[in-house]
């Protein structure tokens, strides 16, 4: 059977084309707001987001709650608004305060899951929390809808804020001199990062989802100009390293999580390479 006959084969199941689906939503919303953060200088704020999300995640499957999310999303959007806050203190600066809710989510995360789980893998299930499913066919329908209403609020939002967003990206204090409420635009851009940090979790776990994040932006900034311009081809990086990934992940049995991460690692190098050619570094 070729490469083609199988990925037929494989579509023809309706969790596959789930899977597809909420892996292009995923890629693009985590595209969105990552030049925004790569030019703020908070790419570690996805990091760290992803950690209290594994932390919180524990806490669920101690509970053997059937829908985390409920749990996951909102600690993670608090912690988002808390990450913030901490930030404007003095005595804690915002790296300092990513650096402590980081570890401590994640130690403590670990340790709820190994003392409390009722599972006979723990290992497994902490490897699979980290780094995403083995396999990508494991999405149930309710995870799907709630992907798809997600996805569909962040594109939405992204794209009627555009303009305060390009604003407080690129010159917050005179944004906030003219009368702009940067405090509020960075709020709303640490909750939006809050909600594609869960949903990307299911797709590539939570040590990996940064990389959604910041990898395509990194990209697109080697060789194009023009935050719009950045945007958009980070957009299309980031959705077609996902549907390479998650192609490699079905035909090759590879976990899809470091597929995809792997895919934007080539994307990144060969733009990079590209950039020197052409005498842009």
């Amino acid at each position: 059977m070729s490469v083609i006959e199988q990925l037929q084969y494989y579509l023809q199941y309706p969790f596959v084309k789930y899977a597809f689906v909420v892996g292009t939503l995923v890629a693009l919303c985590s595209s969105l707001l990552g030049v925004t953060l790569v030019l703020k200088r908070y790419s570690f704020i996805g990091d760290g987001l992803s950690h209290v999300a594994f932390g919180a995640m524990a806490v669920a499957s101690v509970f053997n709650l059937s829908n985390n999310t409920l749990i996951v999303m909102p600690v993670t959007i608090l912690t988002a608004i808390l990450l913030l806050r901490t930030g404007q203190n003095a005595k804690i600066k915002g790296d300092a305060a990513i650096a402590m809710l980081s570890v401590g989510a994640l130690a403590i995360g670990y340790l709820i899951m190994n003392r409390f789980s009722t599972s006979a893998n723990i290992s497994g299930d902490v490897c699979t929390t980290l780094f995403g499913s083995v396999s990508i066919l494991t999405l149930k329908k309710s995870e799907v809808r709630i992907c798809v209403i997600f996805s569909i609020l962040v594109i939405a939002a992204f794209i009627l804020l555009y303009n305060r967003i390009f604003a407080v990206t690129f010159d917050e204090d005179f944004s906030r001199a003219t009368g702009v409420p940067t405090q509020r635009y960075n709020l709303i851009i640490a909750v939006i990062i809050a909600i594609i940090i869960v949903l990307g979790m299911n797709l590539v776990g939570s040590l990996l989802i940064s990389a959604l994040v910041i990898f395509p932006a990194i990209s697109a900034m080697r060789l194009f100009h023009g935050f719009r311009k950045v945007v958009i081809i980070s957009a299309v990086i980031s959705v077609c390293c996902a549907l390479v990934g998650m192609t490699c992940s079905i035909l090759f049995s590879t976990p899809v999580g470091s597929t995809i991460v792997a895919a934007d690692i080539v994307v990144f190098l060969v733009f990079t390479l590209i950039a020197k050619l052409k005498g842009y570094e």
